[in-house]
């Protein structure tokens, strides 16, 4: 059973920097990729950040410029460093790992809890 923890989050200022980590846990066929998204009330779930196995992140357009994303060498954690953060930043952040857990398994889905991110003004 794939189980997917994130770590970080917390309370800053505008301008201020919070870093979130995505880890899954189990065994695991193949990772597709893993992603960020955050939950901002009042609005739709929005994609964050996103990699896969290979190749550099990819950001939603609210953040580009500020949040950096990283994959670990052991390819088991996504790392997303947030600069320069604003009042609209403020949310629940989600990670999602889509892996295929064996050979012949379709890709699933996995989300974690989800994590707290809150900026003040």
């Amino acid at each position: 059973q794939v189980q997917v923890v994130e770590f970080g989050g917390g309370v800053t200022q505008s301008g201020g920097s919070l870093s979130l980590s995505c880890e899954y846990r189990g065994a695991i066929y193949e990772l597709v990729a893993m992603e960020w998204y955050r939950q901002v009330e009042g609005k739709a779930r929005e994609a964050v950040a996103q990699t896969g196995i290979i190749g550099v992140p990819t950001y939603g357009d609210p953040v580009k410029g500020r949040f950096t994303a990283s994959l670990n060498g052991a390819k088991n954690t996504f790392h997303l460093r947030m600069d320069d953060l604003k009042p609209e930043d403020t949310g629940i952040y989600y990670c999602c790992v889509s892996a295929i857990e064996t050979e012949t398994a379709p890709i699933r889905e996995y989300w974690g809890q989800g994590t707290q991110v809150t900026v003040s003004a």
